[in-house]
């Protein structure tokens, strides 16, 4: 008698935690039901408590997603960055930086690093707190880039265009300089196309 017993709790638990886990996937997160699967991700703001949803805060809009470091020949883009962030930002456009220590030019202070990029070279475009963008503890953001296109970044300053479907996602090197270059013109067939 007490298997029997054992055996209709055991069954009614079974039943009662996949009625839990079918629930759970259908209302847990309703911003998915209409999110792309790679801007299903979440991060620190730069120097900040606040969290960034990628599909509140981006949804419809292209993006440059680009690792920063803050003591790198490549640094100076932040103002060409800034510059093209503003040009487009009204039509549907973001830059999104990613701060990374991954080849050890970054401060290892969040407010040192936010000191650069919002008081030396006026940064208004999203800022993420230092994350790990390339090699086994890549976070899942750029494993999804990288798995995508098959480029991770190579260097600091490295540049990924996403189209605002997210079907489109071309990558550029360091060196590709953000305005009056291949990735302006790209910007503004995305935005036009779109």
């Amino acid at each position: 008698m007490d298997s029997y017993i054992t055996n209709q709790v055991e069954r009614y638990h079974k039943g009662l935690c996949s009625l839990i886990v079918i629930f759970s996937l259908f209302f847990a997160n309703p911003v998915s039901a209409d999110c792309h699967p790679i801007m299903e991700y979440q991060a620190k703001k730069l120097h900040s408590k606040k969290m960034i949803n990628f599909c509140k805060a981006f949804k419809d809009k292209v993006l440059l997603v680009v690792n920063t470091a803050s003591k790198c020949g490549f640094t100076p883009q932040f103002e060409a960055l800034e510059q093209l962030h503003q040009k487009y930002k009204s039509q549907g456009f973001e830059v999104v930086g990613f701060a990374s220590n991954d080849f050890r030019q970054e401060y290892k202070s969040e407010a040192d690093v936010a000191t650069v990029c919002f008081k030396n070279f006026g940064v208004n475009f999203t800022m993420i707190a230092p994350s790990v963008v390339s090699g086994e503890n890549q976070n899942t953001f750029y494993k999804v880039l990288t798995n995508k296109t098959g480029k991770e970044p190579k260097w600091n300053f490295n540049k990924f265009l996403i189209s605002k479907d997210r079907e489109s996602i071309q990558y550029f090197k360091s060196s590709a300089q953000p305005l009056n270059g291949d990735i302006e013109r790209q910007i503004v067939t995305l935005i036009s196309d779109e």
